[in-house]
């Protein structure tokens, strides 16, 4: 899970409530209903639909690659957090909600301390031309702002389990820097994307509060928009004090029962451009260009335009899910270069712009958000000797969208490409659906 961020930035907070999100109609872009406001201001008040708390993550990081285990030399680091905490009520009569059994919805800061992290290079055969220093690298200290869907999986009067997800903007107080940091290759770029994955049980101990323990997977990168990104990526535990008050609410259920979902067919087209540069630069400046050239071991590389189109079928069974299978096909502005640079090494082989996929698609909807992922397998790529070489025959997306119901769904998002969970690029969606 190396690059995905998937999904749930800022847009997930557009609204005071998430309680209050309209659902998917095909004739407004935002419900608007006296009573069932005038309800919720009561559940407010009653019940509270806010909630906090305070975490504390002790880390530490995962070499990705045998590369990377060679030079990452002390892995510890240490993560407070804060958050609130957003609950929908079942007196809300939200569908989605009562489907997804009362998820919460969480903003939140981090602050990650890596100054125990040490990076540091050995002469190795491995790395071509680089020179070893006499210095250990740091790896920069971050700062995150995330968002999160958090869903439960079973509640009862005292204990819950749950899984997380969620993404975020960082910024990283140290990146790669040939004078000062020059064996940091995870972190490329002052700002970085940010992905967390985990699951944790709460034990609450009174009314409005509990302690909650879980396990966290979080990733920081930049999804190739500067190199190196190799990405830091850490596990660790979480210990949470939690504040609650909606708790009882949720955890008594009710008796409503949504209605029954219409299931339908419907075609999704999506057009995006991406951005990215090219591992191929950093690989030739860092390992193939001797000392004394002024390319050695620079920071700055060229970014690159990629359009991308898809054309999907997709069957709706559920509230909540969307699956289906699509053709995906992208044009890479970049590929006349990497021929040059082929040619130089004396790689003769094909080269094309273009690039064809099919793939499974499966989409993810609460309300009017999506998250959209899938797996694909090129049908046509001829991208070069280090595509051949690194990537592999599949490729994985996975990106947050907003459906705007007053234009028949349309839908603006972004998303992320990768292979084996490297990140290939980073683009803005557009996508719009079209009901059969």
């Amino acid at each position: 899970m190396r690059k995905y961020l998937l999904f749930l930035l800022l847009l997930m907070y557009a609204y005071p409530s998430f309680s209050d999100l309209p659902e998917m109609t095909t004739d407004m872009c935002v419900s608007e209903n006296t009573e069932t406001q005038e309800g919720n201001d009561k559940d407010s008040v009653s019940s509270g639909r806010m909630g906090a708390h305070l975490s504390y993550n002790p880390g530490f990081l995962i070499p990705i690659d045998r590369y990377s285990k060679k030079y990452i030399k002390k892995t510890c680091s240490q993560t407070y957090s804060i958050s609130l905490d957003l609950s929908p009520l079942p007196s809300d009569s939200n569908a989605v909600a009562h489907d997804y059994m009362y998820p919460w919805f969480s903003i939140g800061l981090c602050y990650t301390d890596n100054s125990r992290v040490r990076l540091h290079r050995d002469a190795d055969p491995d790395w071509g031309l680089l020179r070893p220093v006499d210095y250990d690298s740091r790896l920069g200290d971050i700062y995150t702002l995330y968002g999160s869907f958090n869903r439960p999986l079973s509640r009862t009067r005292r204990w819950m389990t749950a899984y997380t997800l969620g993404c975020g903007i960082a910024y990283s107080h140290h990146k790669y820097d040939k004078g000062l940091y020059i064996d940091n290759e995870l972190i490329g770029s002052r700002w970085l994307i940010y992905f967390v994955a985990g699951a944790n049980i709460t034990y609450r101990f009174s009314r409005q509060w509990g302690i909650r323990a879980g396990i966290d997977f979080t990733h920081h990168s930049n999804s190739a928009l500067n190199m190196p990104n190799k990405g830091a990526n850490v596990v660790s535990p979480s210990l949470s004090l939690v504040y609650m008050p909606y708790y009882e609410s949720v955890a008594a259920g009710d008796n409503w029962q949504p209605p029954a979902f219409d299931k339908y067919w419907y075609l999704n087209f999506t057009a995006a451009f991406g951005g990215k540069a090219l591992p191929e630069d950093w690989q030739k400046t860092q390992f193939n260009t001797p000392p004394d050239d002024p390319d050695y071991r620079k920071t700055h590389f060229t970014h690159y335009g990629v359009p991308l189109f898809s054309a999907d079928v997709m069957y709706r069974y559920a509230r909540r899910w969307a699956s289906g299978i699509g053709v995906d096909v992208s044009y890479g502005s970049y590929m006349d270069k990497i021929e040059r640079m082929d040619e130089a090494d004396g790689k003769q082989m094909r080269h094309s712009p273009w690039s064809v996929g099919i793939g499974g698609k499966h989409e993810v909807f609460y309300n009017n958000l999506s998250v959209a992922m899938s797996l694909g397998f090129y049908l046509y790529r001829h991208a070069g000797y280090k595509a051949k070489e690194l990537e592999q025959p599949y490729y994985e997306t996975i990106g947050i969208k907003y459906h705007f119901q007053c234009l028949n769904g349309l839908a603006l998002g972004y998303s992320v490409k990768a292979h084996l969970t490297k990140a290939d690029l980073m683009a803005l969606t557009l996508s719009y659906p079209i009901r059969l």
